[in-house]
């Protein structure tokens, strides 16, 4: 498992192509690492206020994230990193 630890953390931070609705939730950058995206989505949720007042684990989604969280119109934070990954397709070893 140590092994594969370095390739985990190059996966995370090495550039990939972003789909189009990528594309469009990040203003247009065609290109961004897994780790860089993630946090631009989290800063999407506190800048707009999106966690729910009564329960800070859920995400209420608006448009913008609707369209890179599968339709959902609110998601745990625990699902975002699994939600996120589905535009990463996992590199060939």
């Amino acid at each position: 498992m140590l092994k594969e630890c370095p390739k985990k953390v190059a996966r995370l931070i090495d550039l990939a192509n972003l789909p189009s609705n990528l594309r469009e939730f990040t203003g247009g950058q065609s290109q961004m690492s897994h780790l860089g995206f993630f946090i631009r989505v989290w800063s999407h949720i506190k800048i707009h206020k999106l966690q729910d007042p009564n329960n800070k684990n859920l995400v209420n989604c608006d448009d913008k994230l609707k369209s890179i969280l599968l339709g959902k119109t609110q998601v745990e934070l625990s699902e975002l990193p699994t939600l996120i990954n589905f535009h990463f397709p996992k590199q060939p070893k």
